[in-house]
């Protein structure tokens, strides 16, 4: 693993880390991982399910996230965003 790649998924486990203890700002940033797969293997499900997060703890930019990202979602995968979402708000 290349030091750039080291970098990139310290970033991400810190990221995780963070959202783990309701940083909303790293909820925002699991979204814009997950959109770009950048560290991650691009998932519109999770990127959806993180905005979604980081919207409901009050960052306004994650609205308008959310909002592009459901554009790549079809009503089952939307369904799937939403109870991801639901499930990480009643465990944390």
């Amino acid at each position: 693993m290349g030091r750039k790649d080291s970098d990139l998924y310290d970033y991400v486990a810190d990221r995780m880390i963070q959202a783990e203890a309701g940083r909303a700002e790293a909820l925002y940033d699991l979204g814009l991982l997950y959109s770009t797969g950048q560290g991650v293997d691009q998932d519109f499900v999770e990127a959806h399910k993180w905005f979604n997060l980081a919207a409901i703890h009050g960052v306004n930019r994650a609205w308008v996230d959310r909002c592009e990202v459901a554009l790549e979602l079809d009503k089952k995968a939307m369904e799937r965003a939403q109870r991801r979402a639901r499930r990480w708000l009643i465990s944390h």
